[in-house]
């Protein structure tokens, strides 16, 4: 298609009426929100003040199947397809009815889904970042369509809706990578008015979007402008048309004025000077009227629709305005959506059943999932072909599921945990894996803003149906980038599960209610337990449960207890603990038989609280154990919480050991075992808490 001028296409004189009276719409809620800035700008906000063509053009070219990634600035694509300024305004004054959020989240940051209207995912506030979950969505989309499990017969698309500023983040690009290596049927719509914030198009880029999708092949390129409704509406029309007939990436590039704002904390005659009169000229509006008049609409005709769009505004802001406010007591509402997994179901120990590491547990476990549901696909770095991951974790899932279900991807952490968002968003079901927990950083960004935070922000309408399995740990000199420690990072990030096992039964059915958990889950797997070959980790391998076998998340294992005769003589401890610190606990426990409980936590968010307490208090002695480096961890959290909670019951400070507080694990053995903690730094800890 490359680049090419449209010729001007004869539209429907209803269509453009209709995209008139949207336009002085959008614009009159600007004015409106200018006008009443004391009340309007109490939450920033922005508007779509000379973006108003392309986005009505691709907003009313959508179909209700359809799925859009919008960003900030998208007033008037909401408009058009079919929101109301009413809506819009219950978000903008952070109302209880915002349709979107319940009064969560900024205006213009829409999550929608309404029959007769295109589905809107939660995005963050899409600086580039909502580029990877549109992407998943198409991604997803493709999926389900190459295995016929798409419903009805239209084939929808997705828009992903973008500013020019954001196309030199790194995400957009791994985004775009996706695109086009497996032809995804996505539109990106980028809206260029040659600002960011106060910053340039010449400060901030070496080219433009359309010149920089160039060096994606297989990326469909189009230029209009994108202040001619006229034009940008062909244009999309050209465009839509190809994402759902080929199949295949497309890259709108729309050059548009920024009359309003960047946003109503950072305005317009602060730094535009001359820059704002020369964007005037592009206004789109008066174009369209001059467009509808040439027509032949009467001019009292044009007034009519400038007069509605005035009416409809005035009365919906003053409705808005007396609109209620969120009940405060709501404010805790939909962290996670509700998981049907609650109880521990299946046999965990059949009669018969052969051994298994967990390597091979979790293989399994991985292999129901795909058999029974045909939503499922996994994907990672070198989980497909004939490796089948680093570890075999994945051996030989994509010779028996094909390569559409369980494929490599390009080294792209972020894509890898952001796209799962837009796969949950259309029914998709991605197990993923980040092949080190030193190699997930990447990710964070997309793990942070689109997964962890939808389901809240979305007043639970996206919850992120995701798991992601992260190997984890150190041993026998892995060195600096693939022994890592992570789980207290994850654990900040609030909206998200994070599970540790220890063991194989506890790996398959732990992975069984995370895949089934609608939530974002991060599994931690330890590479020291995947096949029991560390001293003292024997126990990791068990009888095999069955395929049926499914342990809910947020229950804690006792997987020893102490005597009832040396707790009665005041003689004994319990160790919380999970992952390689169950085996460091058992070991060094064998030095002071019958005194010694150990709690495996197995799932460190939800947390099984009752349990630790009530562990603690029995005792009254406690060690919290990890394999992070202690300083600032979740252990010295836990034991905090513990200090506090159970004061009354406690005989000794709760006790806390874990790695050397440095920033990487060294390569040399020696080294490691410095930094780590062992059997024999755990029973020093125990005796000493013992004699207390």
């Amino acid at each position: 298609m490359s680049q090419q001028t449209l010729e001007a296409t004869k539209l429907d004189l209803e269509l453009l009426k209709k995209a008139y009276r949207l336009m002085l719409t959008a614009k009159t809620m600007a004015d409106t929100y200018e006008e009443n800035k004391a009340i309007c700008s109490k939450y920033v906000h922005s508007t779509s003040r000379g973006h108003e063509a392309i986005q009505l053009a691709a907003a009313l070219q959508l179909k209700p199947h359809d799925y859009a990634a919008t960003y900030y600035r998208d007033e008037s694509m909401l408009l058009g397809m079919g929101l109301q300024p009413y809506e819009l305004m219950l978000q903008l004054m952070a109302k209880a009815d915002d349709p979107f959020s319940g009064g969560r989240t900024y205006y213009g940051h829409p999550s929608l889904r309404r029959e007769g209207f295109p589905t809107i995912p939660h995005q963050s506030s899409a600086t580039g970042m909502q580029a990877i979950p549109a992407t998943g969505m198409a991604h997803g989309l493709a999926y389900l369509e190459g295995q016929g499990l798409l419903q009805g017969e239209e084939k929808p698309i997705v828009l992903c809706s973008l500013g020019d500023g954001s196309i030199t983040e790194g995400e957009v690009a791994e985004a775009f990578q996706m695109a086009v290596l497996k032809g995804l049927p996505i539109i990106y719509l980028v809206q260029d008015n040659d600002w960011g914030i106060s910053a340039t198009g010449k400060e901030m880029r070496a080219m433009d979007a359309f010149e920089y999708a160039a060096g994606f092949k297989g990326m469909e390129r189009l230029r209009v402008n994108g202040s001619d409704f006229e034009e940008s509406y062909e244009g999309m029309r050209v465009a839509i048309e190809y994402a759902r007939k080929v199949r295949r990436p497309i890259l709108v590039h729309a050059k548009v004025p920024l009359l309003g704002h960047h946003t109503s904390g950072v305005r317009r005659e602060w730094y535009r000077g001359e820059n704002l009169q020369q964007h005037s000229v592009d206004d789109p509006i008066p174009k369209l009227r001059e467009l509808l008049i040439g027509a032949g609409l009467e001019v009292d005709e044009v007034k009519l629709l400038e007069q509605e769009a005035m009416s409809t505004v005035a009365a919906d802001y003053e409705r808005a305005l007396n609109a209620p406010y969120p009940d405060p007591s709501s404010f805790s509402t939909h962290e996670f959506a509700p998981t049907p997994v609650t109880e521990e179901k299946g046999e965990r120990s059949p009669k018969g059943a052969d051994k298994v590491i967990m390597v091979d547990a979790a293989l399994h476990a991985v292999d129901d999932i795909l058999r029974t549901c045909p939503e499922a696909l996994f994907y990672g770095q070198d989980v497909g072909g004939k490796l089948g991951g680093v570890f075999r974790e994945a051996a030989l899932l994509a010779n028996k599921y094909g390569d559409a279900r369980v494929f490599n991807t390009p080294i792209q952490e972020a894509y890898i945990v952001g796209s799962t968002a837009g796969m949950s968003a259309v029914g998709a079901k991605a197990i993923v894996e980040i092949q080190f927990a030193d190699y997930i950083w990447p990710g964070i960004n997309q793990l942070v803003e689109e997964l962890s935070k939808s389901c809240y922000l979305s007043n639970g309408k996206f919850p992120v149906q995701s798991l992601i399995r992260v190997p984890i740990g150190a041993y026998g000199g892995g060195g600096p980038y693939h022994s890592g420690s992570i789980e207290s990072t994850l654990l900040n990030i609030r909206g998200i599960k994070v599970v540790f096992p220890s063991n194989a039964a506890d790996m398959k059915g732990l992975m069984k209610a995370a895949f089934l958990d609608p939530n974002p889950v991060v599994m931690l797997e330890h590479k020291g337990l995947y096949w029991s070959k560390v001293p003292g980790t024997e126990d990791a391998k068990t009888i095999e449960p069955d395929e049926n076998y499914i342990l809910p998340l947020g229950k804690a294992n006792i997987v020893q207890q102490a005597s009832e005769q040396e707790i009665r003589k005041g003689n004994s401890m319990t160790v919380i603990t999970y992952g390689m610190g169950v085996y460091w606990a058992k070991t060094a426990a064998k030095q002071f038989p019958g005194s010694v409980e150990i709690v495996d936590l197995r799932t460190l968010n939800p947390l099984d609280y009752e349990t630790v307490r009530t562990s603690v208090e029995r005792h009254g002695k406690a060690l919290v154990l990890t394999e992070e480096p202690l300083m600032n961890s979740f252990a010295e959290s836990l034991a905090g919480r513990l200090s506090k909670d159970c004061f009354q019951q406690l005989d000794a400070p709760i006790y806390t050991l874990g790695a050397a507080n440095l920033p990487a694990v060294p390569l040399n053995v020696e080294l490691e075992k410095m930094m780590l903690p062992n059997p024999d730094k755990v029973a020093a800890q125990m005796e000493e808490l013992l004699n207390y």
